[in-house]
């Protein structure tokens, strides 16, 4: 490694919604991006933005300095790190894996374990942000390293974040703070949910419900989001798969089992994605409001029905 003032080669595993956003800010900030995703069409895509598409996490280590990986689970994360054709198998020595991803704390612990003694480091830092945040360039990042490490790195992780919270110093450390931020903004969803059916059998108009939700102190970036995209009936393609939340539900239901905490609300917030999953698997987050009003027979629209 030459320090991270001269780093210019970045890679990245996983180009879907967040991913590409990654890339996309990447490549804006003048880094050297090559990349893979099982997907053909996220790679073309990739490639139309200026990337370089290679078949293998391997090919990406191998190209890079530091690479991002933004997948789905930790199975999928152990495989891409340390599998056969993974990147430790070609990324350089003082080189670092930043694993973005959100998985289980204890999955990026077993990662750190099996990479210790490589030479390359890991960065353990899930996100918050969304899709927006993603493409705006504008994530939350939640980073767990030694501070040297941190400190060397921390150009590449600016390029695509407007916020590094400097978490802790293990693996694990990170995705444990994320875990608790999912299990607040689950139920922040769920309530927006609730509510938004509420006003919809009332008769309120969406556009009402937005405007005083959003100037009161309920308003956050979370419920007015929600609620834009419920009253747009905006329920597929916003880039906030139901899935990935879902399983982010998942992971903090299963912290607070590992350390016996009781999470009643994240736990309902639990039942209401996975009833919304269930119903529309193609469905974005917003698409368990539907669930709710299929129940009460009313929908939340913009404009009230004339």
């Amino acid at each position: 490694m030459t320090g991270s003032i001269h780093m210019k080669t970045v890679g990245l595993v996983g180009i879907g919604d967040m991913g590409s956003g990654l890339a996309k800010n990447l490549l804006k900030h003048g880094y050297q991006t090559t990349g893979t995703d099982l997907n053909a069409e996220r790679m073309r895509a990739f490639t139309h933005m200026g990337g370089l598409a290679v078949s293998s996490p391997s090919e990406v280590g191998k190209n890079s300095e530091a690479v991002f990986v933004m997948v789905m689970t930790g199975d999928e994360a152990k495989a891409v790190i340390l599998g056969e054709n993974g990147l430790l198998s070609q990324l350089p020595k003082g080189g670092a894996v930043i694993l973005s991803a959100t998985i289980k704390p204890r999955e990026a612990i077993e990662i750190g374990a099996a990479m210790d003694g490589s030479g390359v480091h890991l960065i353990d830092t899930p996100v918050s942000g969304g899709y927006p945040g993603a493409q705006a360039g504008t994530l939350t990042m939640m980073s767990a390293a030694p501070t040297e490490v941190l400190d060397e790195f921390a150009p590449v992780m600016e390029a695509v974040s407007a916020n590094i919270h400097r978490v802790g110093t293990k693996p694990g450390d990170g995705q444990t703070v994320k875990a608790c931020l999912q299990s607040l903004i689950g139920a922040q969803f769920s309530a927006t949910f609730e509510a938004a059916a509420l006003a919809a059998k009332a008769g309120v108009p969406g556009q009402v419900l937005l405007d005083v939700f959003s100037t009161s102190s309920a308003g956050c970036g979370v419920v007015d989001n929600a609620l834009e995209k419920i009253i747009d009936r905006q329920f597929e393609g916003t880039g906030s798969h139901i899935n990935t939340m879902h399983k982010d539900l998942t992971i903090s239901m299963d912290l607070g089992v590992d350390l016996g905490v009781p999470l009643h609300t994240a736990a309902a917030a639990m039942q209401i994605f996975h009833a919304g999953r269930s119903k529309y698997p193609n469905g974005d987050n917003w698409a368990c409001a539907r669930v709710i009003e299929d129940i009460v027979g009313a929908e939340l629209h913009r404009k009230a029905a004339k």
